[in-house]
């Protein structure tokens, strides 16, 4: 990291340049350690026990916003490591929008078709200005279905609100799938990442990935962030999703969650209900 200037906190890190580069291409990746190893090996402990607790027939794959039941994960999702790294992108007024462990075991993981997060927000929140941190909990390769992401396309083309085709149910981590026409994977970038590496990216990004058939399992807990100047559309989804200020001070007259409370209503809502907020 260069030194700070004036206009650039210590606490950062991502340079001006960096974040002028994400801001273009709609992704980062961070080749340092997120978290110290201890704090890192913690986290990783923590997911393998929610992991082992799995219903019978529930996917690794969906393991989708996981703090509402386990709160203690909001020891590493409102860590200053984290939003140190985000502060640069979305200024000092940080809420914490969702979080995802998206595992696939090895032998059968599911591939994740090409999407936009976005599209699966775009009634939740104004305006779409989301940022994922995508944590490697295993190492993430080519090998074993590593995130690949086709840069600039949260900027251009559809803007990050493709068209869609509906797949087989079961056979994707996603029943839709961007279609053909609409983008381009021999533009892709494959973003492989070490144990405790991260990547960022634009929610508007198109991404994916492939099936893990590698004897080594692929696991990823994506953490995403917004500005607190970001309105949640509390009538619309309040019934199955919280957001939390992480830091700062809200800015959009939002309704927060509290991070020492676990609410196993919205899980069951969303279960109920077939509420997956990505």
């Amino acid at each position: 990291m260069v030194a700070p200037t004036s206009s650039t906190p210590s606490h950062h890190r991502l340079t001006p340049a960096q974040v002028a580069r994400y801001n273009a291409e709609g992704y980062h990746i961070f080749r340092e350690q997120l978290f110290p190893q201890g704090k890192f090996d913690g986290l990783k402990s923590t997911f393998e026990d929610i992991l082992n607790g799995l219903e019978t027939g529930v996917r690794p794959e969906s393991m989708d916003v996981p703090h509402f039941q386990h709160p203690e994960l909001f020891k590493w999702l409102l860590a200053d490591e984290v939003l140190d790294l985000v502060e640069p992108i979305l200024g000092p007024d940080i809420a914490l929008f969702s979080s995802h462990f998206i595992c696939k075991p090895r032998g059968n993981g599911q591939r994740v078709p090409w999407h936009e997060d976005s599209h699966y927000w775009k009634t939740m929140i104004t305006p779409m200005e989301v940022v994922t941190v995508w944590l490697a909990i295993d190492p993430s390769t080519k090998l074993n279905g590593c995130m690949n992401v086709i840069p600039r396309t949260h900027n251009t083309g559809k803007l990050g609100f493709s068209d869609y085709d509906d797949l087989t149910p079961g056979t994707a981590v996603f029943n839709d799938e961007i279609k053909a026409a609409q983008r381009d994977p021999s533009k892709a970038v494959a973003i492989e990442l070490e144990a405790g590496q991260c990547s960022l990216h634009d929610g508007r990004i198109i991404h994916g990935s492939a099936p893990n058939t590698s004897a080594i399992r692929r696991c990823g807990y994506t953490m995403r962030y917004i500005s607190a100047g970001v309105k949640l559309n509390q009538d619309m989804v309040g019934k199955y999703h919280n957001i939390y200020l992480a830091r700062g001070q809200d800015r959009a007259g939002n309704v927060y969650g509290d991070p020492k409370k676990a609410y196993p209503e919205l899980a069951r809502f969303r279960a109920k209900h077939g509420k997956n907020g990505h």
